[in-house]
């Protein structure tokens, strides 16, 4: 049976680099995260960025058997992911057919995203492609043979200690280095939000009640970090106005605005209601609300936002490890940098409701694990 979306996990690497190799591929549901297929294989003697890319031929290839049309590929390895968006050059002879192999799986779909995971999110495919070179090393299976189930199922067990066919997602204990934290801060009230109203990129400034709600953010704030390493902010200026209150109680660091943090474009929508627009672009509207790929007319996608939102979180990550830096945005970056961090599907955008100058707070660990410590925190607004 055909399937609209799946989401490929997919890794590879071998003992040595090169040296015995393999890969592991996962094709999972993306609302319910079933299993709808599995792929791994002993490769004989090869380098990582070559089983990797293996690897993720095999899970396009499985998802191409599955009659998908929409592919979302998550991978650790940073190097396949920007070659394959076109943003890192292919300079290795060795892996430019590879590249042009995936990339002539990617035309059959409809749409694919790739998406770079910590190495902590991506385990089940790290486990398979483990479980394969264990197998090429050890000579138990020749090269470009699949590695049994039985194998598959000890190394997804060894490595994650549970049982995938049995046990469900469990909470795990952090690690003990000292995590990056993010204050997640929605911008104060605008004439807009009253009137519930798209806001993008016009830039509308605070009312008075949202000013008060961004000095009443700052207090909240300041009572959650005692020590701030930095505030950044979208561009527009009812998040900065909301980021200079916030500075004005943690000691006073420089705002620094960073563009990936825009609120997204919604094009012609801007400045109407969700009525209006239901009326004037029912088709539009419907096939936004369908999918993260669709823009509203002359707007942006969901996964545009989603894209440049993740590059902002990884240079907040890199730039201050350990440290608490306070984000300043919209909601529609929070919210995907929200869903991300839950590891929850694209209906997580449409269910969730972000306040105006609403606290959510998460932690990002060295090992790539995230936390999610609050979300849409409005108590220090109750008497506004």
């Amino acid at each position: 049976m055909a399937v609209r979306a799946v989401v490929i996990e997919a890794d590879g690497g071998s003992r040595g680099n090169p040296g015995p190799a393999g890969y592991g591929a996962v094709v999972r549901d993306p609302e319910t995260g079933e299993v709808l297929a599995e792929r791994s294989e002993s490769i004989g003697t090869a380098t990582n960025n070559v089983a990797e890319y293996r690897g993720l031929i095999a899970g396009l290839e499985a998802a191409a058997e599955l009659g998908a049309a929409e592919v979302e590929a998550r991978m650790d390895s940073k190097l396949v992911v920007e070659q394959m968006c076109g943003r890192w050059q292919i300079k290795h002879p060795g892996l430019r057919p590879l590249a042009a192999q995936a990339a002539g799986l990617v035309s059959r779909f409809a749409a694919v995203r790739f998406t770079w995971v910590p190495r902590e999110r991506n385990r089940h495919a790290d486990a398979l492609a483990n479980a394969a070179m264990d197998a090429a090393a050890s000579g138990a299976a020749p090269a470009a043979a699949p590695v049994k189930a039985a194998a598959r199922e000890a190394a997804v067990v060894r490595a994650t200690g549970t049982d995938p066919a049995t046990t469900p997602a469990s909470w795990e204990p952090r690690p003990t280095e000292e995590a990056t934290r993010l204050i997640l801060v929605r911008h104060g009230e605008t004439e807009r939000t009253v009137q519930k109203r798209y806001s993008g990129r016009g830039d509308v400034p605070l009312t008075e009640r949202g000013r008060a709600q961004a000095r009443a953010t700052a207090e909240r704030v300041a009572a959650l970090a005692p020590s701030v390493a930095a505030v950044v902010s979208s561009p527009l200026s009812r998040c900065t106005a909301t980021a200079d209150a916030v500075a004005a109680q943690v000691g006073n660091p420089p705002v620094r605005t960073d563009d990936d943090l825009i609120e997204c474009d919604f094009g012609v929508w801007e400045g109407h209601t969700f009525a209006e627009v239901r009326e004037g672009w029912a088709a539009e509207l419907d096939a936004w609300l369908a999918s993260t790929r669709v823009a509203p007319p002359k707007g942006e996608s969901f996964v545009t936002v989603a894209e440049r939102t993740g590059r902002a979180v990884d240079r907040l990550r890199s730039a201050y490890p350990g440290e608490t830096v306070v984000v300043v945005s919209h909601v529609s970056p929070i919210k995907l940098v929200l869903r991300d961090a839950l590891a929850a599907g694209d209906a997580f955008l449409h269910r969730l409701y972000l306040d105006t100058a609403g606290i959510s707070v998460l932690d990002l660990y060295p090992d790539g694990g995230v936390a999610v410590r609050s979300v849409n925190d409005t108590s220090h607004l109750t008497d506004l």
